[in-house]
């Protein structure tokens, strides 16, 4: 089995399954924020990548993508019910989140969870050659470090947490907590989005395992684990690029001129789930409109909300809410071909989101809970005009670097209502001077800065960079 000194490890592998003209199926890279920041740095090394593909039954055989090795993790349907949509997804995530739904516990979900990160440590293991640098990701796997030491305890492992963590009286209530921090502590070094983040696990980590912690170190028999904010980011010069293109400017006329020309246009784009705040967002804009701040012949709202884990009852409730609405502001304040609002659920392509965002005045960013929020970044990006306003929530973990939008409590619905308003009625030399400062940022902070500040210091011979041309 050939053996790589670089594994990346995640719940999915970075591809995605196309079906070509003849029927036959092709795996292709597919575009994520993670694939994109560590693409650059794969290609110099012998490099794997262990995953699920996106099915249940056995682990298909893949081909190497773009010279990594794809290595494939089997699922079950009822590891997918129990392990990603139970404990993951259900109990996890809204902890996670500030509990903004209830999670739910239930034992087989626990039992699922500790299976399938069994799983993914042995495969791990196998990949592997001696002294590898292992980079695990995200909560799904919280338990793969501590497993997967125990296996291969030659390894540098870390681990990076791209959700928030949350405060010590909220992870509290996990029946398995101690189990979850043992397993991040495998890492040599677990990193999170925001310092806040690393804080609360410290503070974890005395409480719950009575282990000697800062904000930076923790002690953990004869090794030390190291601790830190490392704030994910995109490819900046890419989105820019895209967004620059003659085609990508003219399909955002066009976009303009099919919504109705509208003086301003808000633009949302998330991903169908309650930690986004689009509940909260669209109550805002009804009570604009209702105290006839907004106008719809003058200002149209374009929000897109892509379902997600559509199998998770939670998720499904959500969106009936939503679409109910929707429903009901475009009844009360519509016309006849000018709606108050364009609802769309299809995901988008990167060239139309990138034409979306040429065309927002207002890109409304308002998460009740974000580990990061890529797309407060790539709308940054992509407004290579310095134009446009980001409304941003407080509580995304974008605030703490792009402190020139306009922030805002999307809990507070008063000062959301008035947050929006001050960006629809900014003065464009205000709009155009936080714009410049944020896209600034970016270019410094992007998607390779991260990836070569978290290697960097998990590796800290050098070795691995090294190889990797950095």
């Amino acid at each position: 089995m050939r053996q790589s000194s670089l594994v990346v490890v995640a719940n999915r592998l970075p591809i995605n399954d196309n079906v070509a003209l003849d029927g036959a199926c092709e795996w292709r890279r597919s575009p994520g924020g993670l694939v994109s920041a560590l693409h650059p740095l794969l290609r110099h090394t012998p490099a794997t990548w262990v995953g699920w593909a996106g099915g249940t039954g056995p682990a298909p055989t893949l081909p190497d993508v773009d010279g990594v090795r794809m290595h494939t993790v089997p699922l079950s349907s009822e590891d997918l019910r129990d392990h990603y949509e139970g404990f993951a997804n259900a109990t996890l995530w809204p902890i996670y989140h500030d509990a903004v739904e209830q999670p739910e516990h239930h034992r087989r979900w626990w039992d699922a969870y500790q299976r399938v990160n069994q799983r993914f440590a042995e495969a791990t293991a196998q990949v592997a050659e001696k002294g590898a640098v292992v980079w695990v990701q995200d909560y799904h796997l919280q338990l793969v470090p501590g497993l997967l030491r125990a296996l291969r305890p030659d390894l540098r492992i870390g681990f990076f947490l791209h959700v928030p963590f949350p405060p010590p009286e909220l992870f509290m209530q996990l029946p398995r907590r101690a189990e979850l921090l043992h397993g991040m502590l495998g890492a040599d070094l677990v990193g999170f989005q925001r310092a806040q983040a690393a804080h609360n696990f410290a503070q974890l980590v005395t409480k719950v395992l009575g282990l000697p912690a800062t904000d930076r170190r923790i002690a953990v028999e004869d090794r030390i684990v190291r601790i830190g904010a490392f704030p994910v980011s995109i490819d900046t010069a890419e989105m820019a690029a895209l967004a620059d293109r003659p085609e990508v400017a003219d399909r955002a006329r066009r976009l303009r001129h099919d919504l109705g020309s509208p003086e301003q246009v808000i633009l949302s784009v998330d991903r169908m789930d309650y930690t986004k705040g689009i509940e909260q967002r669209l109550k805002a804009y009804s009570e604009l409109l209702e105290g006839g701040h907004v106008k719809v012949r003058d200002t149209v709202l374009v929000q897109v909300a892509v379902p997600s884990r559509e199998r998770v009852g939670q998720y499904q409730i959500l969106r009936d809410r939503v679409e109910r609405e929707v429903g009901r502001i475009n009844g009360e304040f519509g016309r006849v071909g000018e709606p108050a609002i364009h609802y769309l659920t299809q995901p988008f392509d990167r060239t139309e989101l990138a034409a979306l965002y040429r065309i927002a005045d207002v890109m409304a960013v308002t998460p009740l809970r974000d580990g990061m929020n890529l797309v407060a970044k790539e709308y940054v990006a992509a407004r290579v005009d310095d134009a446009g306003a980001l409304l941003l929530s407080e509580f995304a973990g974008a605030a703490a670097e792009l402190s020139q939008a306009y922030l805002v409590n999307p809990h507070d619905l008063e000062g959301l209502k008035q947050g929006l308003l001050a960006a629809l009625r900014a003065e464009p030399a205000d709009v155009r001077a936080r714009m410049q400062a944020m896209r600034a940022y970016l270019r410094e902070h992007d998607i390779r800065a991260w990836a070569r500040s978290y290697l960097s210091t998990l590796d800290q011979s050098g070795l691995l960079l090294t190889r990797l041309g950095g």
